[in-house]
């Protein structure tokens, strides 16, 4: 009844409409691009459509010799992994210089999190849910990457994963995709600022299009397979979130979806990017992404794989030579109509035009700009900070803050790490605590064993054990690091273990062991200060997870925005609910938890509505204000993450228990209280109905606020038409 309902009297949108209306970036019309096309042969065109590595770094299965000679014949486009102002400048020469015509090298490089000065892994950072930080993060690794000689990078990874087993985990958001396309957007904007043409600003590249973090079985480069109402709701906001910010170029994935390889797939590349968001940047495939469509079984050979890649709308191939070696004949024989190649080159070389290029080949050559502007202390100190910041404090029974001048011993196989604290996708980054890592940064402990209570224990993942082609099938510590945590509290310990990792952990053992759990992730450059900032209270933790640690694998995937079920788990007794025999249903550390040296109180709802006399109604287009006080009940200042969730009761398709529709820091001083606003509006409750329209429905939500997804406080609403 209610969906008919529904039907008769909201009016049927495209699936384009409601959150996927496009906002995209327009770039202007250059007419050297024109002028550069007609004079090219076929040839020359297909150059401008690949993109070959440099032998500076490994980061795929396959090298190319010979890549200076691809650039001098036109065969080589663009570049990746080649860095510093001297190099690539050399490299811009010959480019300029030596080819017929003098059409300039787009250099790219993996700036992930940060450049030469790094800041926490993706992951890490995303713990913070500070957004105007993480956008400053990217415009540092820009100016960073800039100054020497990149223009592009492979980020913002804008995929939604609740894969812990997953290795890139560690370079995405976190599992929420309200979040993740806040961050999408914020990375996209520090990369590209208010005008590519700068000199300090690079091409940010959304990756990994499309659901690259839903693997089945955790396994990289495996395959994805999920409804498309899912898809749209859940995977691919972040991506468009991007694309919204002014993201100019796009990177196919790995995994195949729904039965298509991305790399082939017009829905994902053509119907939905290039159609239903109007994109006018190009699409660039994975590392060998196109001549893998072969072992995918959709490829007959590398020539079919090319002229599938290319009519599905992806303009550039990254490293498979697929389109050097056969696109002209592809073009020839009529399989490929010279009109997409041309459009290809036409959106490859507009960008190359936007970031100034054509202008000044070697205005991103500058030694004298690369020494000024890396690594410099203000870069640091900001890392430091943002490091600090990421940092979740997931247990503490009062051993935290440690006091200066006690002694504590700094144990561990992860206290003396150096390259640990960069993690994966470090770029050009370097590590300031030298040599003892962690160890070095405690400068105010006497790390003797045997005449300390308390001990600093520093477990966790080396860093290989995260990022691509690093998926595993435990998320346990490593046994030997547990029994170490056992042996201590053995001999009376207080324990405060900080974890150095790029996923959620199975913390079963740990958590009931350990006096103390800092989740530091890989904190990068300054990480080592910042882990001890922390550590003394110099800075109160505050961030919160974007990501559900589990209390067992066999829990996975689980996130807080799951189903309810027809059989959901309330009596403790049941049999015949959804429950498991051997583990509670809830996770260990929810999304959103997070602990502070100090606490937070928070005040019931106060729903208001100024067009509604009763205050609990949502009309149409009207709104709804919900409001808490949140007081500083402890003793030291802190900054409160303020969470809002939203639940629809009963929908056209069976909504989730609660769903993440908006956040607030808070900073406040001791006994000091703040009201927090937010406002309810129809896109806060819209989603793909059965008929996959977007849009609200009428009828009964409950409203969540508090300090996590496990720890709120509740009351309820209704929207009318």
């Amino acid at each position: 009844m209610r969906k008919a309902l529904i039907i008769a009297v909201m009016a049927i949108a495209a699936v384009s409409c409601g959150n996927n209306a496009s906002k995209t970036t327009r770039i202007p019309e250059d007419p050297r691009v024109e002028q550069l096309l007609k004079k090219m042969t076929l040839e020359e065109k297909v150059g401008q459509t690949v993109l070959f590595t440099s032998d500076w770094t490994v980061t795929g299965p396959s090298m190319r010799s010979g890549y200076l000679e691809d650039i001098k014949a036109g065969r080589c486009g663009s570049l990746l992994n080649a860095y510093t102002a001297d190099f690539t400048r050399e490299v811009q020469r010959i480019a300029v210089e030596e080819t017929r015509l003098g059409i300039p090298i787009l250099f790219g490089y993996d700036v992930i999190h940060g450049f030469r000065t790094i800041f926490p892994i993706n992951l890490g950072m995303s713990c913070s849910w500070d957004i105007d930080a993480i956008e400053e993060s990217a415009r540092i690794a820009a100016e960073e990457a800039a100054a020497a000689g990149l223009q592009w990078t492979y980020s913002p990874m804008c995929d939604i994963s609740v894969e812990p087993r997953w290795g890139r985990i560690s370079e995405g958001s976190g599992e929420d995709p309200y979040l993740g396309s806040l961050i999408a957007a914020a990375m996209t904007r520090g990369y590209q600022g208010d005008d590519l043409s700068k000199d300090n600003t690079i091409l940010a590249c959304v990756k990994h299009f499309a659901a690259y973090g839903a693997p089945q079985a955790g396994r990289d480069y495996n395959t994805v397979d999920m409804s498309e109402r899912w898809f749209r709701e859940f995977y691919l906001p972040p991506y468009k979130a991007a694309i919204d910010a002014g993201a100019l170029s796009v990177m196919a994935s790995f995994n195949e979806l729904d039965g298509v390889p991305a790399h082939a797939s017009k829905h994902l590349m053509t119907d939905i990017l290039k159609g239903e968001w109007g994109f006018e940047g190009f699409v660039v495939s994975d590392y060998t992404g196109i001549n893998e469509m072969i072992m995918h079984g959709y490829a007959e050979n590398e020539e079919h794989a090319a002229e599938l890649s290319m009519n599905a709308g992806l303009d550039m191939d990254m490293m498979s030579a697929a389109y050097m070696n056969h696109m002209t004949g592809l073009v020839k024989s009529g399989k490929v109509s010279e009109k997409t190649l041309d459009e290809a080159v036409r959106r490859i070389l507009n960008i190359k035009a936007a970031l100034g290029l054509l202008d000044d080949p070697y205005k991103y050559c500058d030694p004298e700009r690369e020494k000024a502007r890396t690594l410099t202390a203000e870069n640091k100190a900001f890392a430091r900070k943002l490091a600090a910041e990421s940092m979740v404090l997931l247990k503490n029974n009062g051993i935290l803050p440690l006091k200066k001048g006690e002694k504590v011993a700094v144990l561990g196989p992860m206290a003396n790490t150096r390259d640990d604290l960069l993690g994966s996708w470090r770029a050009a980054g370097e590590v300031e605590a030298v040599p003892a890592g962690i160890e070095d940064a405690i400068k105010e402990v006497t790390p003797v064993t045997s005449s300390s209570n308390k001990v600093v224990l520093v477990l966790g993942e080396p860093w290989g054990w995260t990022g691509e082609a690093a998926s595993r099938t435990s998320i346990n510590l490593p046994k030997e690091q547990t029994e170490l945590l056992k042996a201590l509290k053995k001999q009376g310990k207080q324990v405060a273990v900080v974890l150095l990792n790029g996923r959620p952990l199975d913390l079963s053992a740990e958590s009931e062991l350990a006096d103390a759990i800092l989740e530091a992730w890989y904190p990068g450059t300054m990480g080592a200060y910042a882990v001890a900032d922390v550590l003394f209270g110099d800075y109160n933790p505050s961030g919160k997870l974007s990501v559900t640690f589990p209390r067992s694998l066999g829990q996975v995937p689980i996130y807080h925005y799951a189903k309810n079920t027809g059989r959901p788990y309330i009596h403790p007794d049941a049999k015949y609910e959804s429950r498991y025999l051997d583990c509670p249903n809830e996770p260990l550390y929810a999304f959103g938890h997070g602990l502070s040296y100090t606490t937070f109180e928070y005040s019931d709802i106060v729903i208001g509505d100024a067009r509604s006399e009763s205050g609990m109604t949502i009309k149409a287009d009207g709104t709804l204000t919900v409001r808490t006080t949140v007081t500083n009940t402890g003793s030291v200042e802190g900054t409160e993450t303020v969470q809002l969730y939203i639940r629809d009761l009963v929908g056209s398709v069976t909504r989730p228990v609660r769903q993440l529709k908006g956040f607030e820091r808070v900073t406040l001083k001791p006994g000091e209280s703040k009201e927090v606003t937010f406002t309810i509006d129809k896109e806060m409750l819209s989603f793909y109905r059965q008929d996959m329209t977007w849009g609200p429905e009428p009828g009964d939500f409950k409203v969540f606020i508090g300090g996590a997804s496990d720890n709120t406080k509740e009351a309820s609403f209704r929207y009318e038409i």
